[in-house]
């Protein structure tokens, strides 16, 4: 991926030297169990008409820069930066720009605003909005304070454990979550977070796979609009992001773990629906693509 060089984004917040290690739950990964949890503005209207029959109107007043409606917006203080010799904060920074140029310019061909998500680099565990996070869960967005954690050690796990390495492979991952965030932003996980407790539990994890997999498709439709503005991609880079949708699958990790491979328990997708849906994004570069909810065959 052809990084160096590019801007780095000011909404990275660096708090691996806080010594916060402790224990906890809460949460939602990019790979691992649980969750925290223009683009034409009348195309989205629909599509979170579509997903979850939502009144366009509420998503046209949020991409008009209203707050999601169950959420108090904070003043967030100056983020600790990280050292500027840092080459992998210097990464995450630089991914997390893009995504930022991306999503600024679909949201501005759409009459919208887009609300730019804080990125939190931590070691073991962190407080959140949405309780507190650790590093075993993963990769995680938390709606609540519209903010992305990682432990950059997942970047290890990513390669050495479940076989892959590659910077489009780790970019894939940061993208997959400011999916999340653009998600939040349309209220499609707000409204998700509503059925939490109305349905049973299998067909709460439908649904959730059904969330992931736009978060996955929305990373796409980056990496696609990245492509075309500033030629990012380079030769090997898609097949690394594809194998990394393969590798954190469901069904993937189930086996890897030893155990049976149960759909019903699924809450992210299977390797191939993973990849199908990252590909989408990355093919069309349209949001309306990825509408992940009306769909019968994921």
């Amino acid at each position: 991926m052809k990084w160096e060089g590019n801007r780095e984004s000011d909404n990275v917040e660096d708090r691996r030297d806080d010594g916060d290690d402790g224990g906890g739950g809460g949460g939602g990964g990019f790979g691992f169990g649980g969750r925290s949890f223009g683009i034409g503005t009348i195309v989205v209207a629909l599509l979170g008409g579509w997903v979850f029959g939502i009144n366009p109107l509420t998503i046209l007043s949020l991409l008009s820069g209203g707050a999601p409606p169950a959420q108090v917006q904070q003043q967030q203080a100056p983020a600790q930066r990280p050292p500027a010799d840092d080459r992998m904060a210097r990464f995450v920074s630089t991914v997390l720009a893009d995504t930022e140029d991306v999503w600024k310019d679909v949201f501005t061909k759409g009459g919208a605003s887009y609300q730019e998500p804080r990125l939190v680099l931590f070691r073991g565990a962190t407080q959140t909005a949405c309780g507190q996070g650790q590093a075993v869960m993963g990769p995680f967005y938390c709606p609540a304070d519209q903010k992305v954690y990682i432990d950059l050690g997942f970047y290890e796990t990513l390669t050495k454990r479940l076989g892959a390495p590659g910077d489009f492979a780790q970019a894939y991952v940061i993208a997959h979550e400011v999916g999340h965030h653009v998600q939040n932003l349309l209220g499609i996980s707000g409204k998700m977070d509503q059925m939490r407790g109305r349905v049973s539990k299998v067909e709460y994890n439908a649904l959730s796979v059904r969330l992931e997999l736009q978060a996955d498709c929305f990373a796409g439709v980056w990496a696609h609009n990245a492509q075309n503005a500033r030629q990012v991609l380079e030769q090997g880079d898609v097949e690394e992001a594809m194998n990394a949708a393969a590798k954190i699958g469901d069904d993937a990790l189930q086996r890897s773990s030893g155990g049976a491979v149960v759909p019903e328990s699924f809450t992210h997708g299977s390797s191939a629906q993973r990849q199908r849906w990252f590909n989408t994004g990355l093919k069309t570069g349209s949001v309306k693509a990825c509408d992940t909810f009306s769909i019968r065959n994921l």
